[in-house]
């Protein structure tokens, strides 16, 4: 607990699914949220909620109040401004408007002799609706260019039947944990050489910060990924789709090869469970390198 008058460390903010929290409280029409209501658009479980809330009240983030059987959350008033420079203020995002002509132009450019601009304009808006369909709004647009040309790579190959490369696509529900595990190591030991693609079935808002820190420990970054969710266009253009936990969520398309992985979830486990379960992804992407170039001898560099 902060003592009493020294500012709160802001540090405990730096949790990608706090921050998203303080986020949602910031925009919520009377600046104050529910617990259940988070856990809801958050897609985790209201103990998950509560324990990262209590974190940031214990801090003096945030402010507690009851209401009869309900407890509402509000960013403490004191500290609003810090916290707005920190994570960056709703009335900034709104007075500062993503250039969505511009985005589409840029991407126009790149694509230009390959899809036409309308092609590009459709892919880029519907991009951006599933994104923010799950309460993206974070980076929105600079993730929603990222997305859009993901899909227009896939699109471009499915169509050209491109087989210069193989393209494996990893899917969990949220696209937070296993799948973006995955999808890291596959990238780190084949480089270039594999398309990776990674979806949820029910995408987070963010990949979770244990997740980052048990690839950081080996090495492999995670970059700017984030939780996309799960398209056709990644499926058709996929040799290998690998499910974890998704269910049947997943399209089925002739000519593709199909793997189920049955791997535990990484979510709220501690932090030897989920090293336990990135060092049991890490086993079966390496056996699975071999089988991706079946047309060429096995890198010696890849084996076991």
């Amino acid at each position: 607990m902060t003592s009493a008058g020294s500012l709160p460390s802001l540090s405990v903010a730096a949790d990608p699914t706090r921050a998203r929290i303080l986020q949602l409280i910031h925009a919520a029409p009377d600046r104050r949220a529910l617990v259940g209501k988070l856990a809801e658009v958050l897609g985790l479980r209201q103990p998950t909620v509560s324990h990262h809330m209590a974190a940031l009240h214990d801090e003096g983030l945030v402010l507690r109040e009851r209401d009869g059987r309900r407890v509402w959350y509000s960013i403490h008033p004191d500290h609003a401004e810090r916290i707005d420079a920190l994570l960056g203020s709703a009335r900034a995002s709104s007075e500062q408007q993503p250039e969505w002509d511009r985005v589409v132009d840029d991407l126009s450019d790149r694509y230009r002799g390959t899809f036409s601009r309308e092609t590009i304009a459709r892919y880029v808006t519907d991009s951006r609706d599933l994104l923010t369909a799950r309460g993206t709004t974070r980076l929105l647009a600079s993730r929603t260019a990222a997305f859009a040309a993901s899909r227009l790579d896939d699109l471009a190959r499915t169509e050209s039947r491109d087989t210069t490369k193989p393209s494996v696509l990893f899917v969990c529900v949220q696209n937070a944990g296993r799948s973006q595990l995955a999808a890291g190591i596959l990238r780190q030991l084949a480089g270039d050489r594999v398309i990776v693609r990674t979806a949820g079935s029910a995408p987070a808002a963010e990949v979770r910060s244990a997740i980052v820190g048990a690839l950081d420990e080996i090495g492999v970054p995670l970059g700017a990924e984030f939780p996309k969710p799960l398209t056709d266009d990644a499926v058709r253009a996929a040799d290998v789709v690998i499910t974890m936990g998704c269910g049947d969520a997943c399209p089925i398309y002739p000519g593709r090869r199909y793997l189920d992985w049955d791997i535990e979830d990484p979510v709220d486990k501690p932090l030897a469970t989920v090293r336990s379960i990135r060092d049991d992804i890490h086993r079966r992407i390496r056996a699975l390198l071999p089988e991706l170039f079946t047309d060429s001898s096995p890198d010696p560099s890849m084996d076991s």
